[in-house]
């Protein structure tokens, strides 16, 4: 049984394999079909990447289950593991699963059902990281030595904890920048951190994080001044101008535009966040085909 939990679990040429066959589905010299049943169990919002399962799922055959978490027994007290439970008793296959907390997955380690981790809390976020893994392979053709910022909320964000761990595991040179309070010192044995013009100039990537509100405290939402963020650690127009001619820009959005970029920056030349949502689906029918793939082995 395989379950897909987190970047960590997986070699540099295990990562490569699965970007390599994401891209053959995305040029379509190749498919994969399974009659597996799929239950899909967000108990955080999402519109990416539950529709881009949600598509991947339909492109290679699978009976998919929606789990609405408002009108299940979640309201009367259910626990996740009896959740998972029933859906594992009444025959689905796989669970694919958004969670707040960071180390949902531990729970469900006795199940026989397999788990694709959809998000876990501040934890990790595997199957973005491997789709931005793929937007930039396709861009430079290599990871070693391809500079990429990570800028913004980065202490909050499960994205960044992922990318931070695969970029430089891949042999790529992580940046770091945004507000200070966002960052935290340990991250450095990933990267350097910079201020954000020396961050923007510098990058071959410019890796923009949405600034996770629903995360912070109290006291911090009360400080937070959109206008403030975005003059000094947004992708402005300016600051724009400063990349380097062959850079692009990524976000995993969604973009709070204005904030983080200039809203005319979401779909500019240097722009690859559209690409990212596409590549979603491509990715994660590479996370499908490997996890069931291993019900075989």
């Amino acid at each position: 049984m395989r379950n897909f939990l987190s970047v960590e679990q997986f070699n540099n040429q295990e990562i490569m394999h699965l970007l390599e066959r994401a891209r053959a589905f995305k040029a379509g010299t190749d498919s994969f079909k399974s009659d597996a049943t799929v239950v899909n169990m967000f108990f955080e919002n999402s519109t990416r990447t539950k529709h881009s399962f949600e598509m991947a799922e339909h492109k290679i055959g699978m009976t998919p289950f929606n789990f609405d978490v408002g009108s299940s027994s979640v309201s009367k007290g259910e626990s996740l593991y009896d959740s998972v439970l029933t859906m594992q008793a009444v025959g689905v296959d796989v669970a694919i699963i958004r969670h707040p907390d960071s180390n949902y997955m531990d729970q469900l380690i006795n199940l026989k059902i397999q788990i694709v981790n959809a998000g876990s809390g501040n934890g990790q976020h595997p199957s973005q990281s491997l789709l931005d893994m793929l937007t930039i392979y396709e861009e430079f053709g290599t990871f070693q030595g391809v500079k990429v910022a990570i800028i913004g909320d980065i202490v909050h964000s499960r994205v960044a904890m992922s990318n931070m761990t695969l970029l430089n595991q891949l042999g790529a040179h992580v940046i770091f920048s945004g507000p200070p309070a966002y960052f935290n010192p340990s991250f450095e044995r990933y990267g350097t951190y910079m201020t954000m013009d020396e961050a923007i100039k510098e990058a071959d990537v410019v890796m923009m994080l949405r600034v996770q509100l629903e995360r912070h405290e109290t006291e911090e939402l009360e400080r937070f001044s959109k206008v403030s963020y975005h003059e000094k650690y947004g992708l402005n127009r300016a600051r724009y101008e400063t990349m380097k001619e062959h850079a692009i820009i990524m976000h995993p959005a969604p973009v709070n535009r204005d904030v983080e970029l200039d809203s005319e920056l979401v779909e500019c030349e240097k722009s690859r966040i559209v690409q990212q949502m596409s590549n979603g689906v491509y990715a994660r029918i590479a996370i499908l085909e490997w996890v069931l793939e291993g019900r075989y082995e």
